[in-house]
């Protein structure tokens, strides 16, 4: 029998949405969501929970919606889940449970046209929950009630690690650098992608559950491992996430108007420069912005610049420059749809090589070099090869560099007990996430590099069970 084809998420038309920070996936209501569950073959051996990084129960939870059974669902996906409405707006999908699906095994090399839509049948139940005010059950536990733990970090791995151990009845303070809360989640996705109010009830969740959240706060600084120690924490979890953004090493790439991706998003989600004047922080916007990297940064990037342009009256031009092909980006499909449809150009197999700047030190253009794939290198995909002779240039007065993330070395650099490896990333024990200090214990991006919120999110939770472990040894 053939299977039906997908339910498509609604979704702000392309014009429209190109020139607000309004979201624009809308997801699914009640009979989209039963026609879309309906779907799911129910299979004896779901194979689809392997590939959630936190072991999600796929198939327990559609099944419920089938059944209209949306408190069950919901429970089920907080069973292993803090924050399904936030997962179900931002998890690469395609990667990971769809990837794993049984319907994906023939046809797409990222998951097939046909495979269930759990992401969007994920933030249906989380937004049904959260408008119902439901919430998982709290398992207070008396052994522990006398701890207090430090949380330093409020990004998707603090943020679920001060969840699961408040909820066992732990005290915790959660430490933030910045003045709001919500790390990569704020300051790096685009309300567009994660409205604010969706943050902020997660937020709020955890504060209701009596955790204390202390924002412009550095640990490192401010406090010292050992101070927090000294001061009654029994235990500490390091959540600090990957925010030293990588660069290109090419001439000329410390001339005005060129951004990390990580300072232009940050100004522009974080401190709402979309808003300036009304916001006091400004962004400079040109006529010709040249976004370079293949991921989803660079999409956010991309799209964010592009709805600048529009809403100040700019001619829209902002190309993505990538070396190799779009097969090769690591961005979701989603995001890749969603940039070309509203107006993002994309140049591939394109190496940057310099940027030139007028005389006033400003860029004006970027001199490339035109790409073809050889082999594949460490990372498994074909490497982008320079083409002898394809040199060229092309405008450019504003350039947002996307090229990655490394981890944020504050902290480590004044705790050289503190174990890293060459590339400055936390080393732990993986199965308790403990890392060479006895007590601390860290996971998210300081941990495995830059990864997704529900990776984090997965190492966050064995964090919160080798802490509880330890505490109850103590």
């Amino acid at each position: 029998m053939a299977i039906k084809e997908p339910v498509k998420v609604r979704e702000v038309a392309a014009l429209t949405r190109a020139v607000n920070f309004e979201e624009v996936v809308l997801g699914y209501n009640e009979a989209e969501a039963l026609t879309e569950a309906a779907r799911c073959l129910q299979c004896k051996n779901p194979v689809c929970i392997s590939g959630c990084p936190v072991g999600i129960d796929i198939k327990k939870f559609i099944y419920q919606i089938t059944q209209k059974d949306y408190k069950g669902a919901y429970l089920t996906l907080r069973e292993r889940n803090n924050f399904p409405s936030i997962c179900g707006r931002v998890c690469p999908a395609e990667y990971q449970c769809r990837k794993a699906c049984v319907m994906s095994k023939k046809g797409h090399p990222y998951a097939s046209a046909n495979t269930i839509n759990v992401h969007f049948l994920e933030r249906f139940v989380g937004d049904h929950g959260m408008k119902n005010a439901l919430d998982a059950p709290v398992m207070k536990d008396p052994k522990l009630s006398k701890f207090k733990v430090a949380v330093v970090g409020s990004g998707p791995a603090g943020l679920c690690c001060s969840g699961e151990l408040a909820r066992r009845g732990i005290k915790v303070t959660m430490f933030e650098s910045l003045h709001k809360t919500g790390g990569v989640l704020r300051y790096g996705i685009p309300p567009f992608r994660m409205p604010r109010d969706i943050l902020d009830f997660e937020i709020d969740s955890l504060k209701k559950m009596g955790v204390d959240i202390i924002p412009n706060f550095i640990v490192g600084n401010a406090r010292s491992l050992e101070e927090l120690f000294a001061e009654g924490y029994s235990a500490i979890f390091l959540g600090l996430g990957a925010g030293i953004p990588s660069f290109l090493g090419i001439p000329g790439e410390n001339l005005c108007n060129i951004y990390s991706a990580n300072e232009f998003l940050t100004r522009v989600n974080l401190m709402s420069a979309y808003k300036f004047p009304q916001s006091h922080t400004p962004v400079n916007i040109g006529k010709h912005i040249v976004v370079i990297g293949g991921g989803n940064t660079a999409m956010d990037a991309a799209r964010v610049a592009l709805r600048l342009q529009k809403m100040n009256g700019i001619q829209a031009d902002t190309t993505i420059a990538y070396r190799r092909t779009e097969v090769e980006m690591p961005a979701r499909r989603l995001e890749i749809e969603h940039a070309r449809e509203e107006g993002v150009n994309f140049d591939m197999l394109v190496r940057p090589d310099e940027f030139v700047g007028d005389e006033n030190a400003f860029v004006k253009k970027m001199k490339c070099t035109r790409c073809e794939l050889g082999e594949p290198d460490a990372s498994g995909r074909r490497k982008p090869v320079p083409i002898p002779g394809s040199e060229f240039e092309r405008e450019c007065d504003v350039a947002i560099i996307a090229v990655g993330l490394n981890a944020n070395q504050l902290l480590t650099k004044v705790t050289p007990s503190l174990t890293t490896d060459k590339y400055g990333d936390v080393v732990v024990n993986k199965e308790t996430m403990e890392t060479s200090i006895k007590g601390v214990f860290a996971g998210g991006d300081i941990v495995g590099g830059e990864g997704t919120v529900i990776e984090a999110m997965g190492m966050a939770k064995r964090a919160a069970q080798g802490i509880v472990d330890h505490l109850l040894k103590q």
